[in-house]
Formats: C-alpha cells, structure tokens, sequence
C-alpha cells in the first residue's frame, strides 16, 4: 500500500458495533425515536440480561441513551440513539456498503 492510498474502509468501522447484539440493537434503534426494553428483548430473541450488558456498553461508549421510568407503578426501561450515536451508526453502514462494493 502506498501512502497517499485511501484507507481500507474497515478502518471506519465502529467497534463498538461489531458485536452482533449491539449491531442489531443500534439497526432497531435506528429506525424510531425509542423502543422499550421489552420491545427490544422479544425483537432481538435475547435474555434481559444480554440486553442490558450490551446496552449498557452501548450507553458507556454515547451511542445509546438508556431511560427508566414507570408506567402506573411499574418500572419501565427505554432505548434511544444519541446523537452521536446516529452519526457512528451511519458510519458503520457506509464502511460495510463501501467494503461490499455497493
């Protein structure tokens, strides 16, 4: 490789979203504003406790902003992207089109 050479485009890849589980949490979320755990967890065919490790790590690195609240008397959890969560989400998908040719 030469050094005026483009980077190959895994080198845009986030690694956070490499792990299949926050891959496809980050995809769901992507497409609405927030999505309720439970949501999620039956969507995504993950135990709880899957789902709360990954999107805490989502949460640790700004991609994903966990909420808690209740509905009546009953706790209730809710994911949504930040914004810097959006802007690494559609850096991701462009790497993975440019490394595929598309």
């Amino acid at each position: 490789m030469t050094s005026d050479s483009a980077a190959h485009p895994r080198h845009h890849l986030a690694d956070q979203l490499t792990h299949p589980v926050r891959f496809s949490l980050v995809a769901a979320l992507a497409a609405t504003d927030e999505i309720e755990f439970a949501a999620v967890r039956d969507h995504l065919q993950v135990s709880d406790s899957v789902l709360s490790r990954q999107a805490s790590a989502l949460e640790e690195a700004g991609i994903v902003r966990i909420r808690k609240g209740y509905v009546g008397k009953r706790p209730r959890t809710w994911f949504s992207l930040t914004a810097q969560g959006r802007r690494t989400w559609d850096a991701h998908l462009a790497a993975l089109r440019e490394i595929a040719g598309s």
